[in-house]
């Protein structure tokens, strides 16, 4: 038996959780009250929590599922890096449950050390504290998936019913995934991953003007990933651009990125412009990406 752990970055449970959560987030520095209420705020505009948390226990049930329909191999977890449950309390419990090679599967499909790379540091840091020796390998590279690009295809085909069969014609498609700071990602291949995955999905859809971008960048003097997506919605607006589908194929799962970033901050932006933007279903269980997760999986396995 081994252990199948999902790596995710957490999330608040309940407003009472956002400070800890921010604190956590910011190292041990605690927010202050203005940076505590405005990010209250936003977690209030999605139900005043995120869902990450019930969403990826979702997945990882549905792997294990999957993955165990010949035999009982695997024993899903799940670990967030800022809130509960924390990696190194996962990793005790995997040990506790005496299971000793975990396959690690950070969520997120673009590499880089802000991203994969963060998620394998905080798990190497946490197996050193540990009492027992455990075996890990890390899950990685699997941007070019063929399921995960059928999942991701499937969703913008749902996507695009949100338009009327006209609107649908005129659609632009904008993929968009996490911004990071340029000196973060020189030499990664964050930018090239997400630009191989939006071209291979692009090949096999009918045709649709697309664009690549950027969301939820930080406040800070540091230059970061380009285009954001408003300066992109404000160009497009410009060249009478009225319909727009946001495909944020950097994210498996809803969260505040997708559900306050896009459905409300990006939208009343679009609104302001003169323009509908929509946004595809996020993978979150979805049977197409669970089918995509298990086959990595098995591909990684073959490869140990």
């Amino acid at each position: 038996m081994k252990a199948l752990l999902l790596l995710a970055f957490g999330g608040p449970r309940s407003l009472d959780e956002v400070e800890p959560f921010l604190t956590k987030l910011f190292r041990g520095r605690n927010p202050s009250p203005e940076q505590l209420e405005r990010v209250k705020d936003r977690y209030r505009l999605i139900g005043e929590c995120s869902p990450l948390l019930e969403i990826t226990v979702k997945q990882a049930k549905a792997l294990e599922k999957s993955l165990n329909k010949k035999a009982d191999r695997f024993k899903a977890y799940v670990g967030m890096r800022y809130s509960h449950p924390f990696i190194e309390d996962t990793l005790r419990k995997i040990l506790q449950d005496g299971v000793k090679a975990v396959l690690a599967l950070p969520m997120t499909p673009f590499q880089s050390r802000a991203s994969t790379g963060a998620y394998v540091e905080e798990v190497l840091r946490a197996q050193k504290k540990l009492e027992r020796k455990m075996e890990v390998s890390f899950v990685g590279g699997w941007h070019l998936s063929p399921l995960f690009l059928e999942a991701i295809q499937e969703k913008i085909e749902e996507g695009l019913l949100q338009f009327t069969r006209e609107e649908r014609k005129r659609a632009h498609l904008i993929f968009t995934a996490h911004s990071l700071p340029k000196s973060l990602i020189e030499k990664e291949s964050y930018v090239q991953d997400m630009e191989e995955s939006v071209k291979a999905v692009v090949e096999k859809m009918d045709p649709h003007p697309w664009h690549i971008a950027f969301q939820s960048r930080e406040m800070g003097a540091e230059e970061w990933l380009e285009p954001d997506v408003e300066s992109l919605l404000i160009e497009l607006s410009q060249q009478n651009v009225r319909e727009i589908l946001i495909i944020p194929i950097g994210f498996v799962a809803d969260h505040i990125e997708v559900l306050y970033d896009i459905d409300i901050l990006y939208r009343k932006k679009a609104e302001s412009l003169g323009m509908v933007l929509k946004r595809t279903p996020s993978l979150n269980d979805s049977k197409k990406f669970i089918e995509a997760l298990a086959s990595i999986i098995e591909e990684h396995v073959k490869g140990l």
